[in-house]
């Protein structure tokens, strides 16, 4: 079976959130699971040169937009055995920043189309072709509109993923002409809520359409959730369903992990003392093995569940822990935070940024990792900790719903909050404080969480599991 996967980033090249850890490592697993899945992104300047350098010109081709003809160049580059294409338009793509540009509806039309020209001009017919959020949510719209009746494109289906649904790609209806050429017939394709919105258009126009957790997927056939598209998602449920995300096992082994402070696995995770120590001498925490230490990696924003956080903030410090926030996000919140380091020296660090190298550090450093969201499609950090042996608390939402057992069930790897209430987040801290003094009870839950499956293994059974029934029809 091949498998196209489009993204608008994709490890190592190019990354902003999860989306790029999904789209590096997930084709990794459908290929082991007897696949031939290649990934295509765009060829932005942002991409480190050691990364550019493997890159191999293949050769160049023009891609309608509307009333134009682009210059794509198409390179190829093969990383730890998974092919990349990366499509090259200085115009569109050699500007630093991955999104956010004024002209993103424009940029985003000509890779969804490139994606689909591609096809010409490699030896490679994909029977699936499987795009992500709105950046290539165009994609299922020009191949039912330009490319299902081609007899080259024959027999090519297509999946949508929602990995985030408050992005929808929504811009103005004069782009509908100038932007995408769609022929009129295909407007209600696209138009909802008297704008354009891309991430509609692949709703209605794929052939299967997923999220990234079965929860989520429940969720979102409800307003609260669904920032307007309940009602799409609702007409095309028939087609819609939850596949939980995994996280790269081997980029994230504590075993092997560069980063921390000393390597430990199941079998022996006397190193993860070693590394609390060595996480509380960096961040100027007194040394203390007896307190809990509480790690946040985060984007400082409302959705993350920082308000619950803010709002009983010295009541979680009143108790016998530590808590390390490093994130960035709302200049409100990261000023709160900081100022509150100030007020609470010894018992809470704060870092503004994200450092990939500060981050592992939390993970394997601290004994407990909370995350209280608000909504969280999946959620990854969660899956990190488990692997490190640090006991998530969350709320149950979203893919911390569906990765997270509670304590107070069998088979329990962290504690569980339902309502977004800061005082039920706070019940489900000092749970977990109750365990973490009792030495062999929280033995078992750390070795419960670090032996958790959260790989790719069974999400890429059950993504090829859904592009056999597809192509059967």
């Amino acid at each position: 079976m091949k498998v196209l996967f489009a993204a608008g980033e994709a490890l190592p090249f190019a990354a902003t959130g999860g989306l790029a850890d999904v789209a590096g490592s997930l084709p990794h697993a459908e290929n082991a699971n007897g696949c031939d899945t290649r990934v295509v992104i765009p060829f932005y300047s942002d991409i480190p040169e050691r990364f550019r350098q493997n890159c191999k010109f293949v050769t160049n081709f023009f891609v309608p937009v509307a009333w134009r003809n682009q210059y794509c160049g198409l390179f190829e580059a093969e990383v730890e055995g998974l092919k990349y294409y990366l499509l090259d338009n200085e115009y569109y793509f050699k500007r630093q920043g991955i999104y956010g540009h004024y002209d993103d509806a424009e940029r985003f039309a000509f890779f969804s189309r490139a994606v689909l020209e591609l096809l010409k001009h490699i030896d490679f017919k994909p029977d699936i072709i499987h795009s992500n959020d709105w950046h290539t949510a165009l994609i299922p719209v020009f191949h039912r509109v330009f490319y299902s009746g081609i007899p080259e494109y024959a027999g090519i289906k297509t999946v949508f993923t929602i990995h985030n649904i408050l992005y929808q790609g929504k811009y103005g209806t004069e782009l509908f002409n100038d932007i995408l050429g769609l022929p009129q017939w295909a407007f209600p394709l696209v138009e909802y809520d008297k704008c354009l919105n891309f991430m509609k258009g692949a709703i209605v126009s794929a052939g299967a359409v997923t999220t990234v957790s079965p929860t989520y997927a429940q969720e979102l056939r409800y307003p609260y959730y669904s920032y307007g598209l309940d009602r799409i998602l609702l007409d095309c449920s028939y087609k819609f369903s939850g596949i939980l995300n995994g996280i790269d096992t081997v980029g994230y082994d504590p075993n092997t992990d560069s980063c921390i402070f000393k390597n430990y696995n199941a079998a022996d995770m006397s190193g993860k003392a070693e590394n609390k120590i060595g996480l509380q001498r960096m961040l100027g925490l007194p040394q203390d093995k007896s307190a809990m230490l509480i790690g946040m990696v985060t984007r400082l924003v409302e959705p993350k569940g920082i308000e619950l956080v803010k709002f009983v903030l010295e009541e979680i410090l009143t108790d016998h822990v530590q808590l390390v926030i490093l994130g960035k996000g709302d200049w409100y919140y990261e000023k709160f935070f900081c100022e509150m380091q100030k007020r609470y020296p010894g018992k809470l660090a704060v870092r503004i940024g994200f450092f990939q190298d500060i981050a592992r550090k939390v993970y394997a450093g601290s004994d407990v990792l909370l995350m209280p969201s608000k909504t969280e499609p999946c959620g990854l950090s969660q899956m990190v900790a488990m692997r490190y042996g640090t006991v998530p608390v969350v709320r149950e939402t979203g893919g911390l719903n569906d990765s997270v057992i509670d304590c107070g069930s069998a088979g329990g790897s962290g504690y569980t909050f339902k309502s977004f209430n800061a005082h039920d987040m706070l019940g489900a801290i000092r749970r977990s404080e109750g365990a973490f003094v009792n030495k062999p009870y929280w033995k078992e839950i750390t070795s419960r969480a670090m032996n958790t499956d959260v790989s790719w293994g069974k999400s890429a059974c059950e993504y090829t599991a859904l592009y056999k029934r597809l192509i059967e029809g």
